[in-house]
């Protein structure tokens, strides 16, 4: 893509840019006249970035886990701004915490809504000072997009805090879009299917050490091959970037958006009961009750 510097282009920010979908956000919306703030922990990341993305980029470094540091950010981008209005806020952080909710550590728990839910609020309130709304005379007001995933709609056992999350985000984002229907601000939900990102290879290297004497322990290893093969087949990130492009220049952007191929059991999950869904997964990953 070829990238195109302005400085009176329209602004926004992203959270989580060093790598997978964030990344590809900000290389898509950067290449086509936006003024990115990406969110990044570690400051070779920010550096990294900097050189790739050139002037149109500005990084800030936060974890949005961090409130303090959030807000700082934000009043970095306000100075930086020096009166304008973001155009968007597009949250995309987040990490995946694996394990059998029957063993897992409600720590870890507490950690993944911390990143994946708890963070879109914090950095949502934040920001929303600083996008343009109905209320300040803006005439296009802007816009927050979720990034959330299809285990916002489907929960597959074994990864339970992060279905948890996104189903929360889901629920979120609803509330969100109608409360700030006051402001004029449109609240999109952006749900990727499979996208070929670097999480796999986080996947593939998890250590399923901790539950080594689980009786989940089989079960776990296959959904996570299964997850790994099919994830590296998966869209690249820049189409999900692309998605949030569109929804940016949309006159009404609908306030749900699928991209990317999902998991099958999405589609059977549509046209079977639970019960069936249930025993469809069960037999699949070898989680049918044992016999006496």
């Amino acid at each position: 893509m070829e990238q195109r510097t302005n400085a009176g282009a329209p602004a926004v920010v992203v959270t989580g840019v060093s790598s997978g979908i964030g990344l590809g956000t900000a290389r898509v919306l950067s290449a086509n006249g936006y003024r990115v703030f990406g969110s990044v922990r570690k400051p070779e990341d920010a550096k990294r970035l900097s050189n790739e993305l050139g002037g149109s980029f500005t990084p800030l470094l936060f974890d949005v886990t961090d409130e303090k540091a959030v807000k700082d950010g934000a009043a970095a981008v306000r100075e930086k701004l020096k009166g304008e209005k973001l155009a968007a806020l597009v949250n995309n952080a987040g990490i995946a915490v694996p394990g059998p909710l029957l063993e897992i550590p409600v720590s870890e728990l507490q950690r993944q809504l911390d990143v994946n839910l708890v963070s879109v609020l914090t950095v949502t309130q934040a920001f929303f000072q600083l996008l343009a709304t109905g209320k300040d005379g803006a005439a296009r007001p802007g816009r927050i997009i979720n990034i959330s995933s299809i285990a916002g709609k489907l929960a597959l056992p074994f990864l339970g805090p992060y279905a948890a999350s996104k189903h929360g985000v889901e629920g979120l984002s609803d509330s969100l879009r109608r409360e700030c229907l006051l402001y004029g601000v449109e609240v999109i939900v952006i749900d990727p299917g499979s996208v070929a990102t670097a999480i796999w290879e986080k996947a593939e290297a998890v250590d399923l050490s901790p539950f080594a004497r689980s009786p989940y322990l089989q079960s776990m290893t296959r959904l996570r091959d299964s997850m790994v093969s099919s994830g590296r087949k998966g869209s690249p990130p820049e189409r999900v970037g692309m998605a949030v492009l569109k929804v940016l220049q949309a006159a009404r952007p609908r306030p749900r958006v699928t991209v990317g191929s999902g998991n099958p059991l999405t589609l059977v999950s549509r046209i079977v009961g639970k019960r069936i869904l249930d025993r469809l997964i069960g037999r699949t990953l070898g989680l049918s009750p044992a016999r006496a």
